[in-house]
């Protein structure tokens, strides 16, 4: 989904993260590509703080980074034929564009690109987790669960109906994106997560991505309590972005609703996989998704 044009052109043209330069790498075997990159040159690439946790040394200093922080899926197709070729590549393109630090973010552990970094000396450093669960069925998927998880996501069904709630699948263009720009800022503000949702261009990025985007809003009586933006490939249904106004009448949880919905959508549309995205680990535990532990792999310039 991260690689796809419009994905990728939207973060040139309605950057999420501020950036001060794009690079994109094309490795081609013969004239035909195998493998594609895009970078981000960014001053302050830390807007969930966790990259200055694990790299102190690189707070505040310009780095040539893989993708952006609202991608939690990097990759590299043809790792090992092009890697060393790539490394390269960046490193001269980052001393180029002045930064002193290069690499890769939310590289899942022990995939390919992970173990072709490891291979090349490169030692990653635990950066967070990605969540994720497969699908079949929502009766499945129920199934799954513990009792206490099943039986919540039912009372919370129940209770939310009863609070005269509604919730609706919509297409982009039908969507209210500029109440769920104020939803989505407001939430991530109650975590410090400032900046991660910047509201000049998020309504631009997500109507860019087009028919890759759906969007879930979950209403009371009208007022808009939880929303999510979320993204779809070939077999995965990513619940990209949400935003959740937990001051509600009735004793429901707006953001059950809207996970509940998010499980559905996904097996209405066939999807096999649920990408959960990252943070709030102990609800994701609790309702069947595992962890995937994502790596940073910075190096100085």
């Amino acid at each position: 989904m991260f690689y796809r044009h419009a994905y990728v052109s939207a973060c040139e043209r309605s950057p999420l993260t501020a950036v001060n330069a794009c690079a994109y790498f094309v490795a081609r075997d013969g004239g035909k590509p195998v493998a594609v990159m895009p970078a981000y040159l960014q001053t302050a690439a830390n807007p969930l703080r966790r990259l200055h946790e694990v790299y102190p040394e690189a707070a505040g200093e310009p780095a040539l980074l893989s993708h952006t922080w609202h991608c939690y899926d990097a990759h590299v197709p043809a790792t090992a034929e092009v890697l060393p070729r790539l490394l390269d590549c960046m490193i001269r393109t980052a001393s180029m564009l002045g930064a002193r630090w290069c690499g890769f973010l939310n590289v899942q552990r022990g995939n390919a690109l992970s173990q072709a970094l490891r291979a090349a000396g490169l030692p990653a450093r635990h950066l967070t987790d990605r969540w994720a669960t497969g699908l079949t069925t929502y009766e499945h998927y129920l199934a799954g669960l513990s009792l206490r998880a099943r039986a919540n996501l039912r009372r919370n069904e129940r209770r939310s109906a009863e609070a005269g709630v509604t919730v609706e699948a919509l297409p982009v263009d039908h969507a209210s994106l500029d109440e769920i720009t104020l939803l989505c800022v407001k939430t991530a503000s109650r975590f410090e997560n400032n900046g991660f949702h910047p509201g000049t261009t998020f309504a631009e990025f997500v109507t860019a991505l087009g028919d890759l985007a759906q969007v879930i809003e979950v209403r009371q009586h009208g007022r808009l309590v939880a929303a999510g933006v979320c993204l779809v490939d070939a077999t995965r249904f990513h619940t990209w972005i949400c935003g959740v106004d937990y001051a509600v009448n009735g004793s429901y949880s707006p953001y059950g609703a809207l996970f509940a919905e998010s499980v559905r959508l996904a097996i209405r549309l066939g999807l096999p996989t649920l990408e959960g995205g990252r943070g709030n680990a102990a609800f994701k535990r609790r309702h069947g998704l595992r962890p995937h532990h994502l790596d940073a792999v910075l190096f100085r310039v």
